[in-house]
């Protein structure tokens, strides 16, 4: 497959905000601070009409939140889109997207949790470089937002290479390919579907509120696809928020990469936290022990 990195991010672009998961609060609060944020380091953006529609739990229905997804790939004015929050949707509209658009009309596509289904599947079946990252609410639109959450985000998507340092090496050893992964237990429920890269990749991963039990489910889940076994190099374990026991966490860790047969490392700043860094899904990366290079 042809892999297409979107054009890096310049001042005086346009950054589209989107609703494509769960349903957003009418407290405008958040988006304001985001908007005049944008706007202080010389970003324009546009604000999808939809974003306070409601169907229960979601941003507006399925059609609504796949018609306004097409609608701000297709817009020429926007050069990054970047999504208000996680919580659940976005596996009801991966077999509703069309892929050719996306494909034809790559741009910076950002946001985790929930997300992570609509990062993956950009990437397998359109070829476009995602970023697993911050979103409107808890990061643009947080009064108290993090500095490095912000600088990690610049860094990612208008430079030509940055890396990533953990805190822990859980495996010796180097391993290269394509940087892939994201939320967990949002990864796990893509399982019944085609969605593993056909590409040798870095497993990168964080959850939380997840005890460590569901946490070893889902990794298993993972770890019994033959395609997962073959092509995953490294382990990259980010946060995983929460949990009720770290120290069964890091035997967990341990297992997996013994048995996996590969380097491994945790303590990587890709968490649920306001703390995060940004990951490119889909770009080259090489991991040295705890370091993470990414192209």
């Amino acid at each position: 497959m042809n892999i297409i990195k979107p054009a890096r991010l310049k001042v005086g672009d346009t950054i589209g905000i989107l609703a494509t998961s769960g349903a957003v609060s009418d407290d405008t609060r958040a988006i304001m601070t985001a908007v005049d944020y944008f706007a202080n380091k010389g970003y324009k953006t546009l604000i999808s009409s939809d974003l306070y529609k409601k169907d229960r739990y979601l941003a507006g229905n399925d059609e609504t939140r796949v018609k306004n997804l097409h609608a701000f790939f297709k817009n020429p004015e926007i050069n990054a889109i970047i999504c208000m929050r996680g919580g659940y949707g976005a596996i009801r509209l991966i077999e509703k997207i069309d892929y050719s658009l996306i494909r034809n009309n790559p741009k910076i596509f950002c946001g985790y949790s929930d997300v992570t289904a609509l990062n993956l599947m950009f990437f397998k079946r359109a070829g476009l470089i995602t970023y697993s990252g911050p979103m409107i609410i808890s990061d643009f639109g947080n009064p108290e937002k993090s500095d490095f959450t912000m600088n990690e985000f610049f860094k990612a998507v208008s430079t030509d290479s940055y890396s990533i340092k953990g805190k822990r090496i859980i495996r010796q050893g180097k391993a290269s390919g394509i940087l892939w992964g994201g939320n967990l237990a949002t990864i796990a429920s893509l399982c019944g579907i085609d969605f593993i890269p056909d590409e040798p990749f870095i497993f990168f991963t964080e959850d939380i509120n997840e005890p460590v039990y569901k946490i070893d489910r889902m990794l298993r889940q993972l770890m019994n696809i033959k395609k997962f076994r073959h092509n995953i190099t490294a382990v990259c374990f980010g946060y995983f928020a929460d949990t009720d026991n770290k120290e069964w966490l890091l035997k967990l860790f341990e297992e997996t990469a013994n048995e996996l047969k590969i380097p491994a490392a945790c303590g990587f700043k890709i968490s649920h936290t306001s703390c995060k860094t940004t990951a490119a899904i889909g770009a080259k990366a090489a991991l040295c022990n705890e370091t993470l290079v990414i192209e």
